[in-house]
């Protein structure tokens, strides 16, 4: 992956996660957006939550992504956050509901999210620049 364009840390009551973002149109709604906060949906082993973001679908979406991907579904407005199986999946795949645009990728263990759950408040910040 080309260096992060931005980090964000997406923060819940107990725990959070930190995640590198590539330069995409979509990341760049996302980073003129923050911070902001959303009620956390779950679907099997994906957290998703709705951001004041709009955006088309880019060209390298993709349904089947690896856990720990930051990912925008289009058609919902939210940022999909992926640790493990869906619903939607064939065996212990990643698999999204539809096809989203790629953002970025969690540090560290995606599976953090599993804490989070059902209506949980959710804030998104963008973090500085490292040093």
């Amino acid at each position: 992956m080309t260096a992060p364009v931005a980090r964000i840390r997406v923060a819940w009551k107990g725990g959070e996660v930190i995640a590198d973002l590539r330069e995409t149109p979509t990341v760049k709604q996302l980073v003129a957006a923050l911070p902001c906060e959303a009620s956390a949906n779950t679907w099997g082993d994906e957290v998703y939550f709705e951001i004041p973001v709009k955006a088309a679908l880019e060209p390298d979406a993709l349904q089947v992504i690896e856990p720990g991907t930051v990912c925008f579904w289009v058609q919902g407005s939210a940022l999909a956050l992926p640790y493990g199986p869906t619903p939607a999946s064939k065996g212990d795949e990643c698999r999204l509901v539809t096809r989203c645009n790629v953002l970025g990728k969690i540090e560290g263990d995606p599976r953090q999210l599993a804490k989070v759950r059902q209506g949980a408040r959710i804030r998104v910040e963008l973090l500085p620049d490292k040093a």
